[in-house]
């Protein structure tokens, strides 16, 4: 594929500490992000904010505040594995759809276009911008905006299962499921407002766990171990 969306989890970042950042986890998608851009693949990413916060998780504080931080959570992560990407020879930039000073740039689908041309990493960090729309969301949207051919989800569980594999040992895993049946399913791959924008758009996904080795690299070389969710 010549231009993808990686949407990584936060807390997948945090490797075992379940919170904050794990370097060699961070390191080492670095490295298969590395191995896609030197293969002349573009690559954007969005990364969710799970590791520093889960404002839904709150009851004490407005929604609207609560997304707020949260969304300032994902400008934190983006701004650190940017650093580490750019620590393994990656040129990188964050886009933010709102003004965060000097440490990042306004998004627009121009400049996010521009800055692929360079051969850049572009980070797309802050969400929407906007309250009750999720990293998901922000993920579906970004995607659609800059012409990907796919998105990569890179989670903590290696694909779509028809049930929860942790509290049932009998869950089946998909290789393949219809962005259709996700929904009828209430399969939760992406929250509804992104499985609707995936199946209206014909973006489709590409579930894997980014434990596995070379994860990254093997869901765009044919070597893809996950569910595919397709647009069919």
């Amino acid at each position: 594929m010549k231009r993808v969306l990686l949407k990584l989890s936060g807390e997948a970042l945090s490797g075992d500490k379940g919170f904050g950042f794990d370097e060699k986890t961070c390191l080492a998608v670095a490295k298969q992000v590395k191995e896609l851009v030197d293969a002349g693949t573009q690559v954007g990413v969005v990364i969710g904010g799970g590791n520093f916060w889960r404002g839904r998780s709150s009851e004490n504080i407005d929604r609207t505040k609560a997304d707020q931080i949260g969304m300032l959570a994902t400008v934190m992560n983006c701004i650190y594995v940017s650093e580490i990407f750019r620590s393994v020879g990656m040129m990188t930039a964050v886009l933010t759809p709102f003004e965060c000073g000097n440490m990042s740039k306004l998004y627009s689908k121009d400049r996010a276009n521009k800055y692929f041309e360079h051969n850049m990493v572009v980070f797309f960090a802050g969400g929407t911008g906007h309250p009750y729309f999720s990293t998901d969301t922000a993920t579906v949207l970004r995607a659609v905006e800059i012409e990907a051919e796919g998105i990569l989800l890179a989670k903590s569980i290696d694909g779509v299962y028809d049930s929860d594999p942790a509290t049932n040992p009998s869950a089946k895993r998909y290789d393949k499921i219809s962005i259709q049946e996700v929904i009828d399913k209430k399969l939760k791959v992406v929250d509804l407002t992104a499985s609707i924008i995936a199946m209206e758009q014909k973006m489709p996904m590409y579930v894997f766990s980014l434990n596995e080795e070379n994860s990254i690299v093997k869901a765009i070389s044919g070597n893809f171990n996950g569910t595919v969710v397709s647009c069919d």
